[in-house]
């Protein structure tokens, strides 16, 4: 490949990528990412409580000039201007949504074929599962409903997910799928056991996956965030004594925003990335090297 085409092999052009837990944070930021490297893509939304409530507007209030990243304009209709506004890679993308709730792991499994159906050519070649919940109690005290409701929302689901995706990736010979673990995929935190336990076992189902599945062209990736500012971490920010405590342990000497994470997702998606294989890339501003 020569230098004046290298660019050319983080291109999405032509794919889509289906993604949950897109309504806000890093996954919005990946989504957003996604399609402005030419991806189709298909989100997965929580059902509103309302259901007469339309989660899309006129995507005519998102114009060219404006960034994306801090629209406040809801995904599915950014992603709608996006693809009507922009004049980059963007530019004519499929936008699509299917509801189903995460956390509920019989919804789940009816997800892909369903969003099969409603993308261009029934053909899905990227899976990011980056849909997750946090729940916090001491140990001694920890709920089973909480494990429960963590376990099925971080592991259970993406694996039904992932297995979907396989069985439509492999005897094509291609895909990519990309698990949103954690540093607790690594380390085991304080008063979080469920979180902990789950995206633990996410980043060994991520190895596991790609294991069996590398050598049918199907490429099964992990992105581990650190501290982000979300609303996942609210407790933390809030917390000013343990706010510093991170800030100074951190050698980016910052906390990560979702914008952060827009590299990572492209180039895990596009064939910039077709030989790694069940690593666990991890954007954390250095954490994990102290």
């Amino acid at each position: 490949m020569s230098f004046n085409n290298s660019l050319n092999i983080f291109s999405l052009k032509g794919k889509t990528a289906l993604i949950t837990g897109a309504s806000r944070g890093i996954g919005r930021a990946c989504a957003i990412a996604l399609a402005q490297a030419g991806a189709n893509i298909c989100l997965v939304l929580r059902p509103p409580s309302n259901p007469s409530q339309d989660v899309n507007i006129p995507s005519a209030e998102w114009k060219e000039n404006e960034d994306p990243y801090s629209s406040s304009i809801p995904t599915l209709s950014l992603l709608s201007a996006l693809s009507l506004n922009s004049t980059g890679p963007a530019k004519g993308i499929h936008v699509s949504s299917i509801y189903a709730d995460i956390s509920d792991t019989n919804s789940v499994k009816s997800v892909f074929p369903r969003a099969l159906k409603v993308v261009p050519g029934e053909q899905i070649d990227i899976l990011v599962n980056c849909a997750g919940i946090q729940r916090r109690a001491p140990s001694v005290e920890f709920p089973e409903s909480y494990w429960d409701d963590v376990l099925n929302t971080n592991l259970k689901s993406p694996f039904i997910l992932a297995q979907a995706a396989g069985q439509h990736m492999v005897p094509r010979k291609s895909g990519k799928i990309i698990n949103f673990c954690s540093l607790l995929t690594f380390q085991g935190g304080i008063t979080v056991p469920a979180y902990a336990a789950s995206k633990g076992g996410l980043g060994q189902l991520t190895k596991a996956l790609s294991n069996e599945w590398s050598s049918q062209g199907v490429h099964v990736n992990g992105i581990a965030p650190g501290y982000i500012a979300t609303d996942m971490n609210e407790a933390l920010l809030n917390n000013p004594t343990r706010l510093q405590q991170l800030n100074d342990r951190i050698p980016a000497q910052r906390w990560g925003t979702p914008r952060d994470f827009a590299g990572p997702v492209i180039f895990l998606a596009s064939e910039a990335s077709n030989y790694v294989c069940g690593e666990i890339l991890v954007v954390d501003g250095g954490w994990m090297g102290r």
